[in-house]
């Protein structure tokens, strides 16, 4: 099976550990065990060093998947399943559903798994262009001239990366309107659900208005958790069945520890997503008022996710600018040709509010070069 270079991973594991400010950073300032154990009555630590370490529960314990169900409205315990992280969720869905010659929807620019990994089983991929000017959201006339007699699943990822929007719950159920009448799954990663820094409470599943819909989700973003690699899928539970089946080739179980932590995290995900919450708006404040004043770089905000595809208007190649602009500067982005869209950096509202500042005020040094008005940036 032939695949495509995974461009967004590629760059980070070459530039993340060689840089002062990173900017880029899509999962919120990662929590320690001990920051964890604030928010628990429990000893993790006695918790722990007493745990036999065998494989644990295989598909996840049962006390995981109710602290799971408790981010959805519908569903049971049939149709939780346990992974290494979204990205393995998105692949064993995938891997399990689809086959060569399917037809998928996906939209672009997006996570590239969504797209790349179905055209490397040998489907057929219709991509829906997100144009800036519409706020980086597709229509659903969109998804209706995409569609086809063999559309075999729409992959979403909502919020999106890496810009950050999220699919509005009027055009989430005409899509799903869509998917009923052509009788195909909905792949939504909503890996970004659980930051919203407008509403109340988390924001709708797919998974709890279509009962062909698969969603995916992790402790790594909006839960500050990315090193325990754990994520999970949900969906009907015949498709739970059958990647239950397919996960024995693949990854047998997450263990004990894994299992035992993420079950503390998400039964006090109220005060963690608060946390998270808090972070990324004051992130987000940061960067509006850098916007406000930084005449080459503009940007649509997202209300939703971590993360958004700041726009540069300078005449350089983005994957030359930003390694001209983290060596001279230490200041880390991923260029927009990660995602084929150039003239874009992708830039994370995760990290502490003097890294963002600090980093946003030397971004506007470097640029002066390529302005000569004078300019002064106060954060």
């Amino acid at each position: 099976m032939k695949i495509n270079e995974f461009k967004v991973e590629t760059w980070m594991t070459d530039h993340e550990n060689d840089c002062q400010y990173n900017l880029t950073e899509t999962c919120v300032s990662s929590l320690t065990l001990s920051e964890l154990q604030q928010f628990v009555s429990e000893n993790i630590s006695d918790q722990i060093m007493s745990m036999k370490m065998d494989y644990g529960p295989i598909v996840g314990s049962q006390r995981l998947k109710k602290a799971i169900l408790s981010l959805y409205e519908t569903g049971d315990e049939s149709h939780i399943t346990i992974t290494h992280g979204a990205i393995n969720a998105n692949e064993l869905v995938m891997m399990s559903l689809l086959e060569a010659g399917d037809h998928v929807i996906s939209l672009f620019p997006t996570y590239q798994q969504m797209y790349d990994f179905p055209l490397s089983l040998g489907c057929e991929v219709s991509l829906i262009t997100l144009k800036e000017e519409n706020e980086w959201l597709p229509t659903i006339e969109d998804f209706q001239s995409c569609i086809q007699d063999n559309t075999k699943m729409i992959c979403l990822n909502s919020p999106n990366n890496p810009t950050g929007t999220t699919i509005p719950l009027p055009l989430m159920k005409e899509i799903i309107d869509l998917a009923k009448k052509h009788h195909c799954y909905i792949l939504c990663d909503e890996i970004y659900r659980g930051v919203d820094t407008k509403a109340c409470g988390l924001y709708p599943s797919f998974s709890d208005y279509y009962d062909q819909a698969i969603v995916t989700q992790s402790l790594s973003k909006v839960f500050s958790f990315a090193g325990l690699r754990l994520g999970w899928i949900k969906g009907p539970q015949e498709v739970i069945d059958l990647i239950n089946y397919r996960r024995d080739y693949h990854i047998i179980s997450s263990g004990p520890l894994d299992d035992y932590l993420a079950c503390l995290i998400l039964e006090n995900k109220d005060q963690i997503l608060k946390r998270s919450l808090n972070i990324c708006q004051k992130n987000k404040d940061i960067l509006q008022r850098w916007l406000d004043q930084e005449p080459l770089v503009s940007c649509v905000i997202p209300r939703h996710g971590t993360v958004c595809f700041l726009h540069y208007h300078v005449d350089m190649p983005s994957t030359l600018f930003c390694e001209k602009l983290q060596k001279e500067t230490g200041v880390f982005f991923v260029p927009g040709s990660a995602f084929d869209v150039e003239y874009h950096l992708r830039f994370g509202f995760t990290q502490d509010e003097q890294i963002m500042k600090e980093g946003l005020m030397t971004f506007s040094r470097w640029l002066r070069q390529f302005d000569q008005k004078p300019i002064s940036i106060v954060l």
